[in-house]
């Protein structure tokens, strides 16, 4: 498995999908409830061949991702040849970003020298979509990249 299998609940989302995955194999409904049943083995496959699928496609689609701790926000784009980071820190210990109140006191003073800004890019390796994904099992989230593009206008 390249990537990490989809939850139940995001299964449960991508039923239809999976459901045709498993006719493109020519799996009827009596034959997956028989694998399940007496090869559960074949049956985690299937699932981690499908989560892999899906990642894939998610992963080749998505050009914003965003990481947001109490003191940093790492905001990336995701371009076609490099990733691009825009690091903000925060250096008044009392604010909480991942809060209403220190969010809305970041917007209020983003300017001051309570504030640091770091930009980067990186080239990606072999495996572009493995770097994505990696953002994300370090808690990355996929976003339209409003923060990002906002930053980038300010500061850029």
């Amino acid at each position: 498995m390249k990537y990490t299998r989809l939850t139940k609940e995001q299964l449960e989302e991508l039923h239809q999908e999976f459901i045709n995955f498993l006719a493109t194999q020519s799996i009827t409904k009596s034959e997956w409830d028989d694998i399940k049943a007496n090869k559960p083995e074949v049956a985690e496959e299937e699932l981690d061949i499908f989560s892999d699928l899906v990642w894939e496609g998610v992963l080749t689609k998505v050009k914003y991702l965003e990481n947001i701790s109490k003191q940093q926000m790492h905001l990336f784009h995701l371009t076609d040849k490099e990733m691009k980071l825009i690091a903000v820190k925060v250096l008044n210990p009392e604010i909480d970003l991942t809060t209403k109140v220190g969010f809305d006191w970041f917007k209020r003073n983003w300017q001051s020298d309570f504030v640091d800004y770091m930009t980067a890019s990186k080239a990606y390796t072999e495996d572009r979509n493995q770097d994505k994904f990696e953002l994300i099992r370090q808690g990355a989230v996929i976003t339209k990249g409003e923060l990002y593009q906002w930053f980038d206008k300010v500061i850029g």
